[in-house]
């Protein structure tokens, strides 16, 4: 199969410097400072949505580390070594990084959004609005582990 390239359409600017702590992402307000080649017209109607989902690059996760198909999800020995697409390991196959943010505002080239868990200088991928037809209509499911690994998470930071 060949190779994909994909070009950046902007980047993250935020406090965070570097993905040392996994959790407390809870008040973090992160700018999406876009490319200055998307012309404004690309942002036309984002002031009618809330959510967006963004796509981005974890340009500093340590690619020279073997990449674990199957390993503790966070290394915990607590939890049942499980298959990385059963997880969102950071250590991924392509370093691909997607999370819904809240859209706060955005001027000019810039989009203020919350709960972006990506660190300073991110590159951006893509951004999709959050339409509710394409969330799960059914119940979610996931393992025990998840919620208990998650609790801090979205906290904001002690």
């Amino acid at each position: 199969m060949e190779e994909i390239v994909i070009r950046p359409i902007g980047y993250v600017k935020n406090e965070r410097k570097d993905y040392l702590i996994d959790d407390f992402w809870g008040e973090m307000v992160s700018e999406i400072i876009l490319n200055d080649d998307i012309p404004q017209k690309a942002l036309k109607g984002l002031e009618k949505i809330s959510h967006l989902e963004i796509v981005f690059y974890m340009h500093k996760v340590n690619k020279k580390k073997e990449i674990s198909y199957y390993c503790r999800p966070r290394e915990d020995k607590k939890i049942a070594r499980t298959g990385i697409f059963a997880q969102r390991k950071k250590e991924r196959p392509n370093y691909i990084g997607v999370t819904i943010v809240k859209l706060l505002t955005h001027v000019d080239n810039i989009l203020y959004v919350q709960n972006l868990d990506a660190i300073d200088g991110t590159p951006i991928i893509d951004i999709k609005p959050v339409f509710k037809e394409f969330l799960p209509t059914d119940q979610i499911e996931q393992p025990k582990w998840v919620s208990s690994l998650m609790r801090d998470y979205w906290e904001v930071s002690a």
